[in-house]
């Protein structure tokens, strides 16, 4: 019965979101504070689709990077490790360039 009301609810969680992110948040935590395995697949898809980096998906996971690293390449997930493209490079070396401005 659960399965028919499903694809109304995420629609619905989805406006709630825009209109009341902290109830969503709140219920998100506790869900995937619940459910490891979905935490799981949640934050790893999140990391193979690019939206969080190495290091975010082993806080969102409770283990330290290098725990996850090798999981990752025992798992065979491929590890994204340094910018992608051209474009992220060279924002990071303007990230660097102003932090390095900062100390001076």
């Amino acid at each position: 019965m659960m399965q028919n009301t499903m694809p109304w609810a995420f629609d619905q969680l989805q406006k709630l979101r825009q209109m009341r992110p902290d109830l969503v948040e709140n219920a998100m935590t506790r869900l995937l504070g619940n459910e490891p395995e979905l935490r799981w697949s949640l934050v790893i898809g999140a990391y193979q689709d690019g939206k969080i980096s190495l290091g975010k998906a082993a806080e969102h996971l409770n283990m330290h990077e290098l725990d996850l690293k090798t999981r990752f390449i025992d798992l065979g997930i491929p590890l994204r490790i340094g910018p992608a493209t051209l474009a992220e490079a060279q924002a990071e070396i303007q990230a660097l360039a102003s932090w390095f401005d900062k100390l001076e």
